[in-house]
């Protein structure tokens, strides 16, 4: 079975468009047309629908996928094994990032993963709205909440610590809260969903319902909210670390931990293998961020 068919086919799943699934691969939309009519004849059955608009996949083509995509992992993986055909994994990576976290941390990491694998691509889309990783052709999705799709993997890649914070000119102004029932007396900046907030208090567990005049759906918007002494804000220390070690955030109710169990993923659709384009992505962030991350490892933390 020819193998730049099957990686046709697998690439028209993602896109639903057998032109623009050729153009990436380098193939003109007539013999695009014409790989995926051999690949049907060779098989005996039709694979995908063809309309004016756009391409699916019918039910054999969605029972051939998986099949399709473990024949490709497994090749590129072998390959990769005894450096046959290339000598690092080459392609494009389809990546959906949350806005905030991929521009502050993914993006600036870049230089040294193309210096590692210069033969790779990144599509990135960075986006606070969850994505269907499937339904959108993505090969890795980066999230901060737990995996509710049984049909994907996911990696950790880091922990994501949150904490509650305020600028010092707030907190010079309006007093220090120092019980988290307290924050009802206070300005608190929320993101939109994120409202109860649960600390942990001796073996006891409080959780406050956290009001005040602004909030949004980003991350940075609500930090730079609090950085301009609008309120108390509960957030990622990765998303605040650098204002925290600058002492323009300050940390408060240390003594009364978040709890939380969240962590940074990466999301990818299940396979029996993982191909090397993946697990070098995978590989390369779990190592720059850390354990623990470095941007834990960069706030100072006061003395007890």
């Amino acid at each position: 079975m020819n193998i730049e068919h099957l990686q046709l086919f697998v690439r028209i799943s993602q896109t639903s468009n057998i032109s623009r699934a050729g153009k990436e691969l380098g193939l003109s939309a007539a013999v695009a047309s014409s790989y995926i009519s051999k690949l049907e004849t060779r098989l005996g059955v039709r694979l995908i629908h063809r309309t004016t608009r756009k391409v699916s996949l019918t039910e054999e083509g969605k029972a051939f996928l998986p099949h399709a995509e473990d024949v490709l992992a497994s090749v590129e993986g072998a390959r990769s094994s005894v450096g046959v055909g290339q000598t690092s994994p080459r392609g494009t990576l389809r990546i959906a990032a949350p806005a905030s976290f991929g521009r502050l941390h993914l993006v600036p990491a870049l230089n040294g993963f193309f210096a590692l694998y210069p033969n790779l691509r990144i599509d990135l889309k960075l986006s606070d709205t969850i994505v269907d990783l499937v339904a959108g052709g993505f090969d890795i999705a980066i999230r901060n909440s737990a995996l509710k799709d049984s049909s994907l993997v996911a990696r950790k890649l880091a922990i994501d610590h949150r904490i509650v914070c305020a600028s010092p000119s707030y907190l010079a102004q309006h007093g220090t809260p120092d019980t988290p029932k307290s924050l009802g007396n206070h300005q608190c900046l929320t993101l939109i969903g994120l409202d109860h907030w649960t600390f942990q208090m001796g073996k006891e567990q409080q959780t406050i319902k956290a009001q005040g005049v602004f909030r949004t759906d980003n991350g940075e918007a609500i930090r730079d909210a609090s950085l301009n002494g609008l309120g108390i804000t509960l957030s990622s220390t990765w998303n605040a670390y650098q204002y925290l070690k600058s002492g323009e955030l300050v940390q408060i109710l240390e003594n009364y931990p978040l709890v939380s169990d969240t962590a940074i993923w990466a999301l990818y659709p299940s396979t029996r293998q993982l191909a090397p384009k993946i697990r070098a992505f995978i590989d390369y962030f779990a190592e720059h961020f850390g354990s623990p991350p470095f941007w834990d490892k960069e706030i100072k933390r006061p003395q007890k």
